[in-house]
């Protein structure tokens, strides 16, 4: 009976220690990110094109698997279309007319792929750069805080008249359905726009919560990886490796859920002007919207944001690493069980926000794993940070800081067919004592 209650007690124990690995950071008994994802795209080859998608699809369409499709210039799904993709399709982006992909207002896309076989987007070029193509856009009907209903005209240079309809987004519609994107890969879209900077790898704009968005990865974009405006969006199991630019950028009062989900961020890919894991703004001029309208609100639990920085410390000197998280005026961001390793610092407020109790409690970190960043919150242009430090270094919010590398601290990141970013907690010293790193540079 000793015997047994000693096996039945190392058991309880051993699984107690699974569990607390998946406690912060992205969780799940499996790594998630098995066989669907691709984290060396440039090395593979999804053959010529068989199939050539462009102009208007106006009545439902599917595509299917034992095609490859070229998408060429500006392609909108409209008129209430369905557009359905088959698990493993393969449609490339056509370098030479800048393709992408606009699921109209009303209409809908339906690209379920599997585990095993995801659908993919991704570049026509022999050697594969981000920005070589478009990137899909998906415009719905719920609200966003801007006065009247937004565009996204200024992506599409020389648009012809007839789709200024179809670029139309926004509504009273929280619950819209725009369809359904699951186990999908769109890989270096975020080509230059000459008036709007760069496309998106996706861009949502007033989509609704009833629209299915997960496990979705986006790697290599030269625009924001995912860009949402407004909408009340719910986002699991999502991926931006190596962004030129923001990895997840929220505006115009998007009410959003972003759950489960990973950032990698490489600092010799980011932009000059600094690029973010997550950028929360209720918009860029104030004149813009609606001030009786909502302001964008996120929620975040379970993410792991990490730079992979060869040299941590000579590439904050040179310059090459920025904040995780910039959070602007009027913003709010709930986030949870999260993992911030390797930044200059974790977290930066826009210079706007007056610290204090009010807006301290709309912007709140709980259970947090910071490790290795060079400081942790602070008020930008502002090396002070003594007031957030204590708010945030509470006790009662159970926020955790260590210094690991990032091997130490992840259970595999060596490995470029089936790395594993879960959170390795039995190897890590970790203390509840904040760091304020950057009242020393």
């Amino acid at each position: 009976m000793k015997n047994f209650t000693q096996i039945v007690f190392i058991f309880l124990f051993a699984l107690s220690n699974v569990f607390a690995q998946q406690e912060k950071g992205i969780i799940g008994v499996n790594n998630w990110l098995s066989n669907w994802t691709e984290f060396n795209p440039n090395s593979q080859d999804y053959g010529e094109p068989t199939q050539i998608l462009t102009g208007n699809i106006t009545e439902d369409k599917k595509l299917i698997k034992r095609h490859v499709y070229l998408l060429v210039g500006s392609v909108f799904v409209a008129n209430g279309a369905v557009l359905t993709i088959e698990p493993g399709t393969v449609i490339i982006g056509d370098y030479k007319s800048k393709g992408s992909l606009t699921i109209s207002k009303g209409s809908a896309i339906n690209a379920n792929g599997t585990e095993t076989d995801p659908i993919v987007f991704t570049s026509n070029r022999s050697v594969k750069r981000a920005g070589d193509w478009g990137g899909i856009i998906i415009l719905g009907e719920a609200a966003t805080n801007k006065f009247g209903n937004g565009s996204v005209a200024s992506f599409h240079e020389q648009l012809n008249p007839a789709n200024y309809a179809n670029t139309n987004f926004g509504g009273d519609n929280p619950d819209s359905n725009s369809g359904l994107m699951r186990y999908v890969r769109i890989e270096y879209a975020g080509n230059r726009i000459k008036s709007a900077g760069h496309f998106n790898g996706l861009l949502l704009a007033g989509v609704g919560r009833e629209t299915v968005l997960e496990n979705i990865m986006v790697s290599y974009s030269a625009g924001n990886s995912v860009q949402i405006w407004g909408g009340n969006v719910n986002l699991n199991r999502m991926i931006s490796y190596r962004s030129n630019n923001n990895d997840f950028k929220f505006n115009y009062g998007a009410q959003c859920e972003l759950i489960n989900s990973l950032v990698v961020r490489s600092p010799y890919v980011s932009s000059s002007d600094g690029s973010r894991c997550l950028q929360i703004a209720s918009y860029d001029k104030k004149e813009e919207v609606d001030f009786t309208k909502n302001f964008t609100s996120l929620v975040a639990e379970n993410l792991t944001m990490l730079n992979a920085s060869e040299s941590l410390k000579e590439d904050i000197k040179m310059g090459l690493v920025k904040e995780a998280i910039y959070i602007g005026e009027n913003a709010s961001l709930d986030m949870n069980k999260s993992v911030i390793s390797g930044f200059n610092p974790a977290v930066i407020f826009e210079d706007k926000i007056a610290i204090n109790q009010e807006n301290l409690e709309k912007i709140k970190f709980t259970d947090m794993y910071f490790n290795n960043c060079n400081g942790n919150i602070f008020v930008e242009h502002n090396s002070n940070n003594e007031d957030l430090e204590n708010w945030y270094g509470n006790h009662a919010f159970f926020n955790v800081y260590s210094k690991s590398p990032n091997a130490e601290t992840f259970i595999d990141i060596a490995s470029s067919r089936r790395p594993d970013y879960r959170l390795r907690i039995n190897k890590i010293i970790a203390s509840n004592e904040v760091d304020s790193g950057l009242k020393d540079n």
